[in-house]
């Protein structure tokens, strides 16, 4: 009998016993690269500044150095954001590639969502600019000689406004190419219009950065005018739209009561299977699905079986925000993983800045028993503000307890972003973008703490502060730590409810579990708070005690294998049985975190 059907009738009694994990999971740590700020060497920093005079990263310039740091951090997985060849400013003409229109390109690098050709890469980041897809893929053979494999975005609910692909294979028809202009919704037309109005340009968007945009006129011409990528069905836009893309149409008549037409296969579902398959001959290893759930799950339940069938290993994360999804995505979308945003990051984060507690963190995983596994966790990407800057915690080391529980809570992956672990914390007005904590993605620009670890492309971090070469420390410790039998495959039991309100001096800004397999125990105490630290006497209820295989009449030796060399001695005679029973002492200074084994000796 395995270790999972013994569990079975424990479970059956104890709600916080979990038995969802996977057996013989590595688990995911997913770094992710925003490509053309990554290796990007300059600092000037120019508001709307061009390439020119702000500088980019390329291809070439992650080099073994940058994979080997990589690699050692803890990542199993690469994240190259902005691969694709999207609408920017900066002219390529000389190449064959059109200009695009500064009407509908937000700031001067664009939005890397704005996909202008399916079939291509970004120009921006090839040094010489006619080898750019051979520069992509030696770089994702490089990645994969340091055994870190490469996850692209995949984008596909919407497309630039002046979509054109002059890299498609022969044979492939363009996208709208064979589309009726004059039916708002036709099943096989690949784009929604609004018949008989021409686009317009948000007024508010004139203005913006007007004396760098010599062509930013307000007289792009698209007539009839199409659906914007976020639902808008309507010629004028507004500036806090999409505006920059239009909608692609899966067979869904949004404005007839969502009738859906599946039945033939709708065109744009056969261009995107064709797409995703393009791709994974690159020898790509997963794609990160943007907004998946704008597009009907009816396509992913079709199309990631048909691409799965000749690539099998490959892995599909779904950008999603509805928890009342969360099943249909997995179960009949066939995702692997899912965005776990709405539930443990806003969560951690309201945590981390002091404006909640974790009452809450055992609802979350027993909303998703069963789905816990597919959660993908992280506390910063692209699209959320930078735990450093001042719209979140203002310093790096107040996430540090959210990293912990983050990374080790269960299997699903676990990801960060580039310049998080030295505490980048995205300053300045680069254009576009603004202000606002998040490292923009729409302008050229360049990541200042983040460039003190690239160091030149040496990637040696020499630059950094000692406190940040502690932080990335200790995020390396952390990341690795995830690679423990107990943790890539090993079962959870939740301490919290069985402390919060029974344990002198534990509250809800202290929160303990176990991680358990049948070769590896590990128990985490982990205490958000940044002013206090806690003395208590942490209870161990003897149904996880049974569960573990220990017994209630031996002493087990705890050492951290986190950071330290402490060591407790565990007397499980004495550890929570009753509300009585004296527990195990612990002391938890503010933020710290322990990771003990448990020794079975």
């Amino acid at each position: 009998m395995n270790l999972r059907d013994k569990l079975l009738p424990i479970a059956e009694q104890d709600p916080n016993l979990l038995l969802e994990e996977v057996e013989g999971n590595t688990k995911m740590v997913i770094y992710q690269i925003f490509t053309r700020l990554f290796a990007n060497t300059q600092n000037t920093n120019k508001k709307y500044g061009t390439l020119a005079e702000n500088g980019i990263g390329k291809f070439n310039d992650i080099n073994q150095a940058a994979l080997t740091s990589i690699a050692d951090l803890g990542a199993t997985h690469i994240w190259y954001t902005g691969v694709k060849e999207h609408a920017l400013l900066t002219d390529y003409t000389a190449y064959g590639i059109p200009l695009d229109d500064a009407d509908v390109v937000k700031g001067r690098a664009g939005s890397p969502y704005a996909i202008k050709d399916y079939y291509d890469v970004n120009p921006d980041l090839a040094v010489e600019v006619d080898q750019r897809m051979q520069e992509f893929e030696a770089l994702v053979a490089r990645t994969h000689e340091h055994k870190l494999k490469v996850i692209i975005d995949f984008v596909p609910n919407h497309v630039a406004r002046q979509y054109h692909s002059d890299a498609k294979p022969e044979g492939v028809e363009d996208l709208g190419a064979a589309d009726d202009p004059s039916q708002a919704f036709a099943p096989n037309n690949n784009f929604y219009y609004i018949p008989d109005q021409a686009f317009q340009v948000p007024q508010d968007y004139h203005s913006l950065g007007e004396n760098s945009f010599p062509t930013k006129d307000g007289k792009f011409d698209e007539n009839p005018a199409k659906a914007t990528g976020n639902d808008q069905f309507t010629a004028t836009p507004t500036l806090n739209d999409w505006f920059e893309t239009v909608k692609l149409n899966y067979g869904v008549d949004y404005q007839n009561q969502r009738k859906t037409y599946f039945d033939p296969i709708p065109d744009t579902w056969l261009k995107m299977r064709d797409i995703l398959l393009f791709w994974a001959k690159k020898k790509v290893d997963g794609f990160r699905c943007d907004m998946a759930e704008m597009v009907p799950v009816e396509f992913w339940h079709w199309v990631i079986p048909r691409v799965k069938e000749e690539f099998p290993e490959l892995v599909f994360i779904a950008e999603i925000y509805n928890p009342e999804q969360y099943r249909n995505y997995i179960d009949y979308g066939y995702f692997d993983y899912l965005y776990d945003k709405v539930q443990l990051y806003d969560t951690l984060r309201a945590v981390t800045e002091g404006r909640s507690d974790l009452y809450h963190l055992p609802d979350i995983w027993h909303y998703l028993r069963g789905k816990n596994h597919h959660m993908l966790r992280f506390l910063e990407n692209h699209d959320e503000q930078r735990i450093a800057s001042r719209f979140f915690a203002g310093e790096a080391q107040k996430a540090l307890p959210a990293l912990v529980v983050s990374t080790l809570l269960h299997t699903g992956p676990m990801m960060i972003y580039f310049g998080q672990e030295v505490g980048e914390p995205a300053e300045g007005d680069s254009g576009f973008s603004g202000d606002d904590g998040r490292t923009t993605i729409f302008d050229y620009w360049s990541v200042p703490e983040h460039q003190k670890w690239v160091n030149g492309l040496r990637y040696d971090g020499a630059l950094l502060s000692e406190a940040q070469h502690a932080l990335r420390s200790y995020y390396s410790k952390v990341l690795n730590l995830s690679q423990q039998p107990a943790i890539g495959e090993g079962y959870f039991y939740d301490l919290h409810p069985h402390n919060r309100y029974f344990t002198e001096g534990y509250d809800n800004m202290v929160f303990a579990f176990l991680r358990f397999n049948a070769t590896q125990k590990l128990l985490i105490v982990t205490n958000f708070d940044a002013e206090h630290g806690r003395r208590f006497n942490l209870k161990v209820p003897s149904t996880a005690i049974a569960a573990m295989n220990l017994s209630t009449e031996k002493k087990y030796p705890l050492q951290d294998i986190l950071l330290t060399d402490t060591h407790l001695k565990m007397d499980a005679g004495n550890v929570i049985i009753s509300e009585g029973e004296a527990g195990m002492p612990m002391e938890v200074a503010p933020l710290q975190s322990f990771v003990f084994e448990i020794k079975n000796c």
